[in-house]
């Protein structure tokens, strides 16, 4: 993997749209942090303090809340997204 801007993604494991993102994320050929809100201690109720959002995913582009897996795709659609995950964004 290439290196990329720093990638947080909160998730769990069984999401469809959390899978959809990390099939994003792997085809741009990109690395990314997850934190599984269900299996790491506090992780649900940090991600709703950073995104004022209760569902998953919530992603985060170094600061930048990026939103869901749906905002994610509209990002990428608009071109919006590979100018934040080259090297140095």
């Amino acid at each position: 993997m290439s290196a990329s801007a720093d990638i947080v993604m909160y998730a769990t494991q069984w999401c469809p749209y959390c899978a959809r993102a990390r099939a994003l994320f792997k085809a741009k050929g990109v690395s990314w942090t997850e934190i599984d809100i269900e299996a790491v201690e506090g992780a649900r109720a940090q991600m709703q303090e950073r995104s004022g959002r209760r569902t998953v995913p919530q992603i985060f582009i170094g600061e930048r809340h990026i939103g869901g897996c749906d905002d994610l795709h509209a990002l990428d659609e608009a071109g919006g997204l590979d100018p934040l995950l080259a090297p140095g964004a």
